[in-house]
């Protein structure tokens, strides 16, 4: 006997609940619950067929179209997906550019794995044109060949990629053309470069042949200064000499005239040795503070005599202030603008003072002179530069002084300024940097000279020098102060000239024959007597190694060419002393 269970019927009655009448009254609320869902599905499953962005279709192998949404009509150049369905049954067909060989392509793969994925084909939309889509189609098993698809217009991308591909392409020959421009290019470059090689290596040698004859330029006038100073030095004396004795008028004239142009040729000479100098950066500066007394006092003192001898009234104004700096080169461009005050001043004064500018002390030189036009204001720095002064001889000086004062400056590194209005004076200045403290050590007070005459007649000195010329003038200059003058070419000629007696004092050339220097002589003359002789070394070497270690033994330095006034007034301190 059948089990109930073996009919399927009323299997299925029994799951539904209407295997009786009192059961299928039980189930009719939830039964229709049920449906309601089923249509909430499927109008839900409609709206999104009939408002999804992407075409929706549903057809058959062999008949085509089936159902379509609006998208897909949109898509395809129709009204409504009314109007796509209602075209002849092989629309399929038409659509497809690939034709029927395109559907057969598609049935076959369709069969073979029941879905086709990321299928690319181009559909001939109603007006003609040609669009490119992306589509996925899917087989309904057990449905006789019913496969639904997804469509998404990509002809715009496809576009975009063949606009991008000859963009590419074009970017391409670009390259191409531009890399071809560029490899000519860089072979003009290098053979520029080859070209601009040999013209550096060509200038690089005229500029080593140009460095090399400077050298030698600076080496020979460093070398010559001792033979050139030497018999300027001995002139100088010689005249000196006959300027203090009693002559005609007419003879007396003559030695006046002659020392002028020694005067002038010393002082050209002198600056040419110190710009060769300078242009070799052979000058460093020695910093240290010093207050401004100490530095200007004295340039004040020397110049008010020569201010006085051209009827010009000097004045200081000197505050309590410390600087920093190189005193020894700060003096030398101090002394430049008050030489150049009192040359070209005729009447009126001239002031040394100071003004505090924040950080630094501007030192300054006014004058009541000439003055200087405004067009001439940037050539006053260069060298051989003077003011026109219409006939030769109202000028004075070679042109070198304030070209030295440009150097100096800068290797201080202290700005200097210039104003001047023509009829009206002159300001020159200096901005030296404040001290941030006060100098440790103190400079000795001079000690007020006792009113005893002239210190010079009667006194035992010796002279070394290693040329006989300047011996003898030296000698009959201090013979004629009165002087007993004992002369000596070296060492062993000094020993056996002072006979075992020791002079009161030494004059001493720096360079001396066989590489011996004046201060290694004067040490040793020392040392023998066992005393501190004082001495005064008189060269034409004005390096910083010489000056230093002249400054260590305790000796003064004169630079040859000597100036007599300069070399007594020296020699008289000494003896004072």
């Amino acid at each position: 006997m059948a089990r109930p269970s073996d009919n399927p019927d009323q299997a299925l009655a029994g799951l539904l609940g209407l295997s009786s009448q009192s059961q299928r009254k039980s189930h009719y609320p939830e039964l229709l619950a049920r449906l309601e869902e089923l249509e909430a599905e499927r109008n839900r499953y409609k709206w999104l067929f009939e408002n999804a962005v992407h075409g929706i279709f549903q057809a058959r192998l062999q008949q085509g179209l089936l159902a379509a949404n609006p998208a897909l009509a949109r898509m395809l150049g129709y009204p409504s997906p009314e109007a796509l369905l209602a075209e002849p049954p092989d629309l399929a067909a038409q659509l497809f550019v690939g034709g029927e060989a395109e559907l057969q392509r598609i049935r076959a793969a369709l069969k073979q794995a029941g879905g086709l994925y990321g299928h690319e084909a181009e559909l001939r939309r109603r007006d003609g044109t040609v669009i490119t889509v992306l589509m996925n189609l899917l087989l309904k098993p057990g449905e006789q060949g019913l496969f639904e698809g997804f469509v998404a217009d990509i002809t715009e991308r496809k576009q975009a990629q063949q606009r991008l591909q000859q963009l590419n392409d074009e970017l391409e020959q670009r390259v191409l053309a531009r890399t071809a421009e560029l490899q000519e290019a860089n072979l003009a470059l290098q053979l520029q470069i080859e070209q601009r090689g040999r013209i550096e290596q060509d200038l690089r040698e005229a500029r080593d042949a140009a460095e090399a004859a400077n050298r030698s330029k600076d080496k020979y006038l460093a070398a010559a200064s001792h033979d050139l100073l030497q018999p300027l030095n001995a002139a100088r004396l010689l005249i000196a000499t006959l300027r203090e004795r009693a002559l005609p008028s007419a003879e007396l004239n003559l030695v006046e005239r002659s020392q002028q142009a020694l005067e002038g040729a010393e002082d050209l000479l002198s600056d040419l040795l110190e710009i060769a100098k300078l242009d070799q950066a052979a000058v460093r500066p020695d910093l240290d503070s010093y207050s401004l007394e100490e530095l200007l006092a004295p340039l004040a003192s020397e110049f008010q005599p020569v201010a006085a001898a051209v009827g010009l009234q000097l004045r200081a104004r000197i505050p309590a202030l410390s600087v920093r700096t190189d005193a020894r080169l700060l003096t030398r461009i101090l002394r430049n603008f008050l030489s150049n005050a009192c040359r070209y001043t005729e009447r009126g004064g001239v002031l040394l003072g100071v003004r505090r500018r924040g950080a630094w002390a501007e030192l300054q030189v006014w004058d009541t002179g000439i003055g200087i036009a405004a067009e001439q204001l940037p050539q006053i720095f260069l060298e051989f530069n003077q003011l026109d002064r219409g006939r030769a001889a109202e000028r004075k000086g070679v042109g070198l002084g304030l070209a030295i004062v440009e150097r100096i400056a800068r290797i201080l590194d202290c700005p200097v300024r210039v104003q001047s209005q023509p009829g009206r004076g002159s300001l020159f200045s200096i901005r030296v940097p404040l001290a941030l403290q006060a100098p440790v050590r103190q400079v000795a007070a001079q000690p007020a000279l006792p009113v005893t005459g002239d210190p010079l007649p009667g006194r035992r000195l010796l002279v070394i020098d290693n040329e006989q010329s300047i011996l003898d003038s030296m000698a009959l200059l201090l013979e004629q102060w009165g002087c007993q003058v004992l002369t000596a070419l070296d060492l062993p000629a000094a020993l056996q000239v002072l006979d075992g007696q020791a002079p009161e004092l030494i004059l001493a050339d720096y360079h001396l024959d066989h590489g011996i220097t004046g201060a290694e002589v004067l040490q040793a003359l020392r040392e023998h007597f066992q005393q501190a002789i004082p001495a005064l070394v008189i060269s034409a070497d004005r390096s910083d190694a010489c000056r230093r270690e002249l400054q260590a033994l305790g000796v003064a330095l004169l630079n040859k060419p000597v100036k007599p006034g300069k070399l007594r007034a020296s020699l008289s301190q000494l003896l004072n002393q």
